[in-house]
């Protein structure tokens, strides 16, 4: 028989880390130390003042839509120009399109510093 001259630390540390996960896992759950606050009331609510939200679209032909009205590269230009820099912008552009035409309207934005930019895509 052998003789046992060490302690195993193995089903030690196994529990620890099941502990640890526990530990972090109920840890998300735990209320932040929210405040019940009442707020009071206005007669004038005054909105948010938040950009408009702007989509671009383009088709398999190329075609550029900004909010579903046909524009050219130029025309694009000139619309973006008036927009602010905060504005979220959603780009969607069909799988069929030729890579330069996408290009070309991210150079658009960057030209102009619109960064907020979401491109729309299909998970497969």
């Amino acid at each position: 028989m052998k003789r046992m001259d060490q302690i195993n630390v193995i089903p030690f540390i196994d529990i620890m880390l099941v502990l640890l996960a526990i530990v972090l896992t109920t840890a998300t759950f735990i209320s932040e130390g929210r405040l019940e606050i009442r707020l009071p009331e206005a007669a004038s609510e005054s909105q948010p003042n938040t950009p408009p939200k702007v989509e671009i679209a383009i088709d398999a032909d190329g075609a550029l839509y900004l909010d579903a009205v046909p524009l050219s590269l130029g025309e694009l230009g000139l619309r973006l120009d008036s927009l602010p820099r905060e504005s979220p912008i959603t780009l969607r552009v069909d799988a069929a399109t030729r890579f330069d035409r996408f290009i070309a309207v991210v150079d658009q934005l960057k030209a102009r510093q619109l960064e907020r930019l979401t491109i729309l895509t299909r998970q497969s």
